[in-house]
C-alpha cells in the first residue's frame, strides 16, 4: 500500500496501512475523525486541527502523519532521535529519520516502528509477526488498549482483514 492523503480544510492526514501496527490510538482517542467502518475512514474536519494533530502524534508507527494547512505548527520531531526497544516487539524510533523501503524508496518520517524480530514481511517496518512467532527480547512495555483493530491484546487485526486497505 502507499500512503493515502485525506485533506481537510485545516489539516491533511495521511495513512499507510503497511506501517500500521494496530495500536488503535486514533480510533479510541478521536472516533469522530477516525472511524474504521466509514468511507473515507478519516474525516479531518470532524475535529479541530489541533486535536487531530495531537492524536496523529500518538501513532507510534508513523502510519499516520499530518500536514497543517491552516498555518499551525507541523509535527516537531525530537532531536536527537531516540530508539526504544519495546519488550518482545519492535524498535520504536522517534525523531527525523530516513527509512529506505525494500523497493529502494526513501521516506523521511517523524516516527516509526522498525522490525527487531527479523521476520516481518514488510521490512524495515514491523508487521506484528513478532506476536505470531513468540519473539522474546527485553525492552520497555508499551500500553495497548483494546480497540476495533485490536480486540485481543496479542492478536491485532490482520492487514488483509483491515477495511482501511480497501
Amino acid at each position: 500500500m502507499t500512503r493515502r492523503a485525506y485533506r481537510g480544510q485545516n489539516i491533511e492526514v495521511s495513512f499507510d496501512l503497511d506501517q500500521c501496527i494496530h495500536v488503535g490510538e486514533c480510533l479510541r482517542r478521536l472516533p469522530e475523525t477516525f472511524a474504521l467502518g466509514r468511507r473515507p475512514w478519516i474525516s479531518p474536519d470532524a475535529a479541530s486541527a489541533d486535536d487531530v494533530a495531537a492524536v496523529v502524534e500518538r501513532c507510534p508507527s508513523g502510519a499516520l502523519q499530518y500536514r497543517r494547512l491552516d498555518g499551525g505548527a507541523d509535527e516537531e520531531a525530537p532531536e536527537p532521535s531516540t530508539v526504544t526497544p519495546l519488550r518482545n516487539g519492535p524498535l520504536l524510533v522517534r525523531g527525523r529519520i530516513e527509512v529506505r523501503r525494500e523497493d529502494g524508496t526513501l521516506e523521511v518520517m517523524p516516527r516509526a516502528t522498525l522490525c527487531r524480530c527479523g521476520s516481518s514481511a514488510n521490512k524495515p517496518f514491523c508487521d506484528n509477526t513478532h506476536l505470531r512467532i513468540a519473539f522474546r527480547a527485553p525492552g520497555e512495555l508499551i500500553h495497548i488498549e483494546l480497540s476495533p483493530v485490536r480486540r485481543v491484546i496479542d492478536q491485532p487485526m490482520a492487514k488483509a482483514n483491515d477495511p482501511r486497505g480497501s
